[in-house]
């Protein structure tokens, strides 16, 4: 409602921060800050959740990088290996529901706050936790997940309500690369903390500090409150309906008998559901790649006689090192070699950010087919081919929200972030790190235990992956279909 005459005073109301204003009128220091400098105040709360988003994605991929130790410390099968990882995901993606819920509601810095602080008091009490109690190092890594949903599910949308669409690109590409930097980092701050101790349980010990750092950057820097971009709150803004949306019971009253509409909508926007089960197969072969790949590397070595089989206290972990290594280059370069592409390609073809998404997933699983076919002859063009293959993949990342932003009106925002890490992450890595294991183990369990069938096993289940990635180049040429209109009926 009140659409027509918040276009009309849309002008008068830019700078205007959302829900700033108290009852009595007055403001917080923040917004006179924000005020006088927003370009510098925009430009810290990117920095600080740029920060955070590094902090959540190292947390996500420690266990990864220290997968050997990790497995002989709790005689655990590839099967149960890959629960680890899949708890995690499974509580990662049911919490973001709620928290896309609350971040279209409520204060969304105490959201992210409270995240933060849960990820890394969780992650650090878990690095006390003996060989005799893996059930709780499980149960750990299932909270760490939840509180990580609460800052991929928010973060976005602060970003989407500080800059206009032209920028907004750029700015979720600079957000975005923090996902493979992250992951990387994760990777070799775990096998390097393992290495110069002597002890896997040191790599939890490191993000909690920097989380602690985060938070406290979080609370000086970040405003109380970020103007959200909607129509509606701009109109009853101006009328005086509205001080806080969160202290007026009629507002809050209509916000919640609403959230089912708003997911009935989202269900019925095609663009919106086909780039989320393109990104579904994007979550699957990430996130069995993520989790499986520096063993699958190791047991390749061990076949072809490059290394030893891991019998002492700390196993090799170069291949976590190189692995993460390959992860940030890729990933930097893809995503901004992503959002390059797109920004380019957009002005001859409204079609180009689907279109995009398509061609590289296709040429992301050929290209781990090829290395998933020579790990066993050639370890060097293995690494090629990976880095190929997730080069590919990270041209998706920054592309794929950008899909999301311009499909769904910005009061849906929110809550279709949630749905979409809910879909891509219960169909996608929530089940495929323990699927891979899974697939392993019964491979294994029909043949003579040997160095050979241990790989021969993880090579045959990773092929999966190669056709998993076909099928979500598909789902984006489905995207492409109906985007140009979907994007007009956001804007309307």
């Amino acid at each position: 409602e009140h659409e027509d005459t918040a276009l009309l005073l849309q002008p008068l109301l830019e700078g205007q921060n959302y829900g700033a204003a108290a009852a009595d009128g007055t403001q917080c220091p923040s917004v006179a800050v924000s005020r006088n400098n927003p370009a510098k105040r925009d430009c810290l709360v990117v920095a600080v959740l740029c920060f955070g988003n590094l902090i959540n994605f190292i947390d996500w991929f420690i266990v990864p990088g220290i997968l050997l130790d990790i497995q002989k410390y709790f005689g655990l099968s590839d099967g149960k290996t890959g629960l680890l990882q899949t708890v995690f995901t499974l509580c990662y993606m049911l919490a973001a529901p709620i928290f896309g819920y609350l971040g279209d509601r409520y204060n969304r810095k105490i959201i992210l706050g409270a995240g933060i602080f849960l990820w890394s008091g969780v992650t650090l009490g878990s690095s006390f936790i003996t060989e005799s109690h893996y059930r709780i190092f499980v149960l750990s890594r299932g909270l760490v997940g939840i509180g990580s949903a609460s800052f991929s599910t928010i973060a976005p949308t602060i970003i989407a309500d500080l800059f206009e669409e032209g920028k907004r690109t750029t700015v979720l590409s600079i957000f975005y690369i923090f996902i493979p930097v992250g992951s990387g980092c994760g990777y070799m701050l775990a096998a390097a903390m393992a290495k110069s101790t002597g002890d896997w349980h040191w790599a939890f010990r490191v993000t909690p500090c920097m989380g602690g750092l985060a938070l406290l950057l979080l609370i000086l820097l970040v405003p109380h409150r970020i103007q959200r971009r909607t129509a509606a709150h701009r109109a009853l803004s101006i009328s005086g309906m509205i001080g806080r949306v969160d202290e007026k019971p009629d507002v809050h009253r209509t916000a919640k008998t609403t959230w089912c509409h708003d997911v009935g909508s989202l269900v019925k926007n095609c663009s919106f559901v086909c780039s989320s089960l393109g990104l579904t197969a994007m979550a699957f072969v990430t996130g069995a790649l993520g989790m499986w790949m520096p063993l699958f590397l190791y047991r390749a070595q061990v076949v072809q006689g490059i290394v030893p089989p891991c019998l002492h206290d700390s196993c090799n972990s170069s291949n976590s090192l190189i692995f993460g290594g390959i992860t940030i280059g890729t990933g930097i370069l893809g995503i901004i070699a992503g959002a390059e592409a797109a920004r380019r390609l957009r002005k001859i073809n409204n079609k180009a950010d689907p279109l995009i998404c398509a061609t590289s997933m296709f040429l992301s699983a050929l290209f781990l087919y090829i290395a998933l076919m020579v790990a066993q002859t050639n370890i060097l063009s293995t690494f090629i081919f990976i880095a190929f293959g997730e080069l590919f993949l990270s041209v998706n990342w920054a592309v794929v929200t950008d899909i999301l932003l311009y499909v769904v009106t910005p009061r849906r925002q929110s809550t279709a972030i949630a749905l979409q890490i809910l879909v891509s992450h219960l169909l996608g890595d929530a089940g495929s790190p323990y699927l891979i294991g899974a697939i392993s183990n019964a491979i294994q369990a029909r043949n003579m235990p040997s160095l050979q069938w241990s790989f021969w096993s993880m090579q045959y289940s990773f092929v999966t992956c190669a056709f998993v990635g076909v099928f979500g180049g598909g789902f984006f040429l489905l995207t492409s279909f109906y985007v140009e209109e979907d994007r007009r009926e956001a804007q309307r």
